[in-house]
């Protein structure tokens, strides 16, 4: 009589039990299985990845974003009316988004590189069409509100585009390796064909990528130009409040060249300094007249827009979060400042040897000065005392009036609408500032100063590009830029492309080669020593069954018959229907 005794041995397998497990919640070994994922889980997978690159767009567009979270907030403030900073929420979910989606997919290509079934957890199923469906509408809510913001992706990948080539290319390299084991170890079939096309397709597109870049900063360093001058775009506005004396003075000490104003005509003819159309959100207007909150600016006369605080707000809200890094002193002072006046302004410039910018908004027909704005602005600058030629006027109209003073238009035209306007200079935002234009412009001697720069990256390529002034809310930040943050010849980053290519390739051959080496060579051990009962479990299918678990009692007890020596282990693992037996160092 044969006694059946368990003949079972188990590795331990911590690592798959903790990818599984966080997975699929299959923590026990009997609950994991190495059979084919169902066309549903596939679908998951898919859905996964696809959550992943919508994530991955979403964090970089946020990413490069942050030169523009002013212009964010005030848009999303000129629709509710309340100003509060909308981009801390948005970066937390996203930040917290895109690192859940990744370790769900990290642990979905472990399942696959361990031979292991896929089996999303139904938690996970929700958190990953939460993300998804949360990622769509925000990219939806952006394009109505923001929807200008996209071209930034487009402008970024002028100073990006180098690095994220090199991180592509060794991710599509690492994968390489499932795919190799995808197609090596499984019976040939028409899908594995497409997959390995496809591998091959997204290889060669990520190798043939930088012959469409645009970097202006890949260039020789003896053609690199003078670094652009810097204008305060109403003053420093995150080291105190916008348009206000302190705003300007703080610009004025880290380096900016020239101040730039919003200028607004009060109803007694006296320009100040407003960029709303209402006072409600730089001024406590809502406490001194609270009947007037929502009325438009210029229709406060002098004496009344004077009374108001225009740095209070500035402490209470702190918009850009640097109020505790200020002194008590700074403080003090902030929460003293009145609505600053156009001729305080100026003459604040002129006492720094300083120029201005002014951007000067016409009143409403309906407004008694709409006649005279005109001349109410141009005798303040004359009262000021600063020369006519260090300040510039936009927009381009009453040119014929002008005398003495220069005018800039802040609309893209050509070289030849220039000419016939008389214009010698432009204001432009970075998005309309492309590198063609740019060498176009300065070919014909025409100034161009671009708008808003507040990121290193974007102030380096414009430098590059050869941009010989710029306007930015942070001059504090780009003072800290003395030199482009990356600059590279043609020659040595072409060196660099091929050299990655080569190196890439080199890999993905080796691979391939190992894997289908190894297979191979298992196949050749397999075949030698499996008895026709080990060939025909092996060949059967994975489902447990009646026939199955005969086979394996017959596979036993012809082990025991044959004998097996005391080195010799007999293992049987139900959770893939394999029976594997091990003589010395050699296990099949």
């Amino acid at each position: 009589m044969v006694k059946h005794q368990p003949l079972q041995v188990y590795e331990k397998q911590v690592f798959v039990s903790f990818v599984t497990g966080i997975y699929g919640c299959r923590w026990k070994r009997y609950q994991r299985s190495q059979d084919d994922s169902s066309r549903w889980e596939c679908t998951w997978f898919v859905i996964l990845c696809s959550s992943f690159l919508l994530l991955l767009f979403w964090a970089y567009f946020w990413l490069v974003a942050q030169n523009d979270f002013n212009e964010f907030n005030w848009s999303v403030y000129n629709r509710s009316g309340e100003w509060r900073d909308e981009s801390i929420p948005i970066l937390a979910s996203t930040t917290v988004g895109f690192s859940y989606i990744t370790f769900l997919l990290i642990l979905a290509l472990f399942h696959i590189s361990l031979g292991q079934q896929l089996n999303l957890y139904w938690v996970h199923k929700i958190g990953v069409l939460a993300m998804l469906l949360t990622t769509i509408s925000g990219v939806i809510s952006v394009d109505d509100i923001w929807g200008d913001e996209w071209d930034i992706i487009l402008v970024s990948l002028q100073s990006t585009a180098p690095f994220l080539h090199i991180g592509a290319l060794a991710t599509v390299t690492a994968i390489s390796w499932l795919v190799a084991g995808y197609v090596v170890r499984r019976e040939r079939s028409n899908f594995q064909v497409m997959m390995l096309l496809l591998y091959m397709v997204i290889l060669l597109t990520v190798y043939l990528a930088p012959l469409t870049f645009t970097c202006p900063c890949i260039m020789d360093r003896h053609s690199l130009r003078l670094r652009p001058d810097v204008i305060g775009r109403r003053g420093a506005p995150m080291l105190g409040p916008e348009n206000t004396l302190v705003s300007f003075t703080r610009a004025l000490q880290y380096g900016a060249s020239s101040l730039e104003a919003d200028v607004t005509i009060s109803v007694d003819g006296v320009p100040f300094l407003m960029r709303d159309r209402t006072l409600k959100r730089t001024t406590d207007v809502g406490k001194v007249f609270p009947a007037r909150q929502y009325d438009e600016a210029s229709f406060f006369n002098w004496t009344e827009i004077r009374s108001l605080s225009a740095g209070q707000w500035f402490l209470e809200s702190d918009p850009y979060w640097t109020v505790e890094t200020l002194t008590a002193r700074d403080r003090s002072r902030i929460g003293n400042q009145t609505v600053c006046s156009l001729m305080e302004m100026l003459r604040l410039a002129a006492k720094a040897n300083s120029s201005a910018l002014l951007k000067v908004r016409r009143p409403p027909p309906e407004h008694p000065r709409y006649r005279t704005w005109f001349m109410d602005t141009l005798w303040a600058v004359q009262k000021a005392g600063i020369t006519q030629k260090r300040v510039t006027w936009t927009p381009d109209t009453d040119r014929g009036r002008v005398r003495g003073l220069q005018q800039t238009a802040n609309e893209k035209l050509s070289v030849e609408e220039m000419r016939q306007r008389g214009l010698t200079s432009l204001t432009l935002h970075y998005s309309k500032a492309s590198t063609k234009d740019l060498q176009e412009y300065l070919a014909n001697n025409v100034s161009v100063t671009v708008y808003p720069v507040n990121e290193p990256w974007l102030y380096s390529i414009l430098w590059c590009s050869g941009v010989p002034s710029v306007s930015s809310d942070a001059p504090q930040v780009l003072r800290k830029v003395p030199y482009p943050i990356w600059l590279m010849s043609l020659n040595a980053y072409r060196f660099i492309w091929i050299t990655s290519d080569l190196v890439s390739i080199a890999v993905v051959i080796g691979i391939f080669g190992f894997q289908n080496y190894h297979m191979i060579r298992w196949r050749m051990r397999g075949m030698q020593n499996y008895n026709p009962e080990q060939i025909m479990l092996s060949a059967v299918t994975r489902r447990s069954s009646r026939d199955v678990n005969i086979m394996k009692e017959k596979l036993i007890i012809s082990e025991l018959n044959n004998g097996l020596s005391s080195t010799e282990e007999l293992c049987l693992f139900p959770e893939n229907g394999y029976a594997t037996y091990s003589h010395g160092d050699l296990s099949h």
